[in-house]
């Protein structure tokens, strides 16, 4: 078998240890139908050193949840591994600027459609009460625009004093009641070619679709054309080389829109894949071969 290095959570770090090992084991049995033998390694043990990965032919960067709680070292690390010509999917240039949620700003220069956003240096309750105004809604999210998994994230309504600001740079949207009624959709896509869809659901009274509040998750077995269209077009505005690409959207009553383009650690909810996952490992296996 070949063997490949996967990098995961810090050792440290709690949040996702007791779920880590099961996405890891998922992603294990893929790549082993293309004879190949996933390698974990914290991503955090690399941070001053590539040395150690730079004896792989390949490396993915696929688990390394939590990098924006130590969003210094990542950039750090993912700079280092470019500089050190690490053999890195997705391109390490990707894992530094895809940790950044203003990737989005490019992406809507580009032409294609986000949900409305106000972008700041610093939140302030001030601008959440005219984000009330401005998008014409009683209800926004606050989120920093390093984040992951719903981290810091906030459901505000009119009246609500803004608590635990993030800190930095972040970013209000209104909210958007179709994330709750229609869920979110994700398609997953490698070697650029679709896999597969999941439609993600929040909880009843919740906002949050990931599954650690309680998300529910379901296989789309035919994403609609313009889903489709759309995560493309996405990809096609993306100049480096993409592996694998999760894009999550959501259905608007003006079109759908791009909530994310998640390009580093990605869940490929391979357990819903119809092929178990096999695009997936023969992406990997042609990567090694090139």
């Amino acid at each position: 078998m070949t063997e490949i290095a996967i990098l995961t959570p810090a050792i440290d770090d709690p949040a996702y240890k007791s779920h880590w090992p099961t996405v890891l084991q998922r992603l294990s049995g893929a790549l082993a139908m293309a004879d190949i033998q996933a390698v974990p390694t914290a991503w955090t043990d690399h941070v001053d050193d590539a040395s150690a990965l730079s004896g792989f032919p390949l490396v993915l960067g696929v688990l390394t949840w939590g990098y924006y709680e130590r969003h210094t070292d990542w950039l750090s690390a993912t700079r280092l591994w470019g500089e050190a010509g690490v053999r890195i999917a997705n391109p390490a240039s990707v894992l530094g600027w895809n940790s950044d949620k203003a990737y989005l700003q490019h992406l809507e220069a580009a032409g294609l459609a986000i949900p409305p956003t106000l972008w700041t240096d610093a939140v302030t309750q001030d601008q959440v009460e005219a984000a009330f105004d401005r998008f014409e809604t009683d209800t926004v999210i606050v989120k920093p625009t390093v984040s992951g998994g719903a981290w810091k994230t906030s459901r505000l309504s009119r009246g609500d004093t803004l608590i635990d600001a993030p800190d930095g740079h972040a970013m209000i949207q209104p909210f958007l009641p179709e994330l709750v009624a229609n869920g979110e959709l994700s398609l997953l896509f490698f070697g650029g070619w679709f896999s597969h869809a999941v439609l993600k659901r929040a909880r009843a009274g919740d906002f949050r679709i990931q599954v650690q509040y309680g998300g529910q998750y379901e296989t789309v077995l035919s994403p609609p054309v313009e889903a489709i269209v759309l995560a493309e077009q996405v990809l096609a505005a993306i100049a480096e080389p993409l592996l694998y690409a999760r894009i999550d959207l959501v259905e608007t009553p003006g079109g759908w829109v791009l909530m994310e383009a998640e390009l580093i650690e990605p869940d490929f909810y391979l357990s819903e894949a119809p092929d178990g996952g096999r695009l997936f490992a023969e992406a990997v296996r042609a990567r090694l071969d090139t």
